[in-house]
Order: C-alpha cells, then structure tokens, then sequence
C-alpha cells in the first residue's frame, strides 16, 4: 500500500474509532426529586419499576428526547425522566461502609465512618483513587474510590 493511503486510511480509522471511544466515558447524574418511578420504558404509560430515592447516583446509559436509560449501584436498567435528574453528583458508599479521612491517604485521621448505602456528594474527583465528599451533616474529607459508587 501506498505511504499516503495507509495514512489516510490510519486517519479514517482513528475519526472512526473517536466516537465509539467517548460513547464510553461513564456520565453520572443524581436523582434530583423524592420518590421517582422507574420505569421499563420511556413513556409514562410503561410498566413502573420500582421507586428511587432523592439523591441517588445513576449512570446514564442512553439518552432519548425527555427520557433517560440509566443503570443504579445495583446494576438494574430502568427508564427516568430527563426532568428528575441532576448533575450535582452524589456517591453512595458500597461494602461493609466507607472511612472519610482528612487528606488522601490511608494514614490520615479518620473524620467518620460511612455506612453501607449512605449518600456522599461528590467535590472533587483528585487525587486519583480517592474522592473529596461531603456527607449531608457538612462534615468533608477524603474517601477511597473503591469504597463508593458513582464516580
């Protein structure tokens, strides 16, 4: 093959690649309203799921007009209007529960102890493998990733 084709075919491919490669970012969302319904489709009129409650970290899945096919720390699939998401970002502490230190490092004081299912929001993403959070009561520090969901 010719030098410029194989180029032209390499830069094809990559244009081609880019868009499958970003549809792979994860994009989280928090529930924003008390209460919702899942739903098994995106209609009003579907087959209600199940109740989530205000807060709750949700991936999004796939996007349709007013809709959102989102995936919960559970890994169930449901349906949720646009309209009762947002993009404050919160976290829910997974395992036997989650220690909230006051800098990231596992040999920082302890700050407290977060229960399995507690809702952590979400202030920063740095340093990698550790989360800066704040728990509903105003107290903040830093808590592992592996002991959240949602980031």
């Amino acid at each position: 093959m010719r030098p410029h084709r194989a180029a032209l075919l390499c830069a094809g491919l990559t244009l081609l690649a880019a868009p499958a490669s970003s549809a792979w970012a994860l994009e989280f969302l928090s529930v924003a309203e008390a209460g919702v319904v899942m739903y098994d489709a995106p209609s009003q009129k579907a087959k209600p799921l199940f109740l989530i409650q205000r807060g709750t970290p949700v991936e999004a899945v796939v996007s349709l007009e007013g809709w959102i096919k989102v995936r919960d720390v559970d890994g169930d699939i449901a349906w949720i209007e646009k309209k009762s998401l947002s993009e404050q970002r919160m976290l829910i502490v997974t395992g036997s529960g989650a220690e909230v230190r006051a800098q990231a490092d596992a040999a920082a004081p302890l700050v407290f102890e977060a229960d399995s299912g507690v809702l952590l929001e979400l202030l920063d993403a740095a340093p990698p493998g550790w989360a800066r959070v704040r728990h509903a009561d105003g107290q903040s520090g830093f808590v592992r990733a592996n002991q959240v969901w949602g980031l």
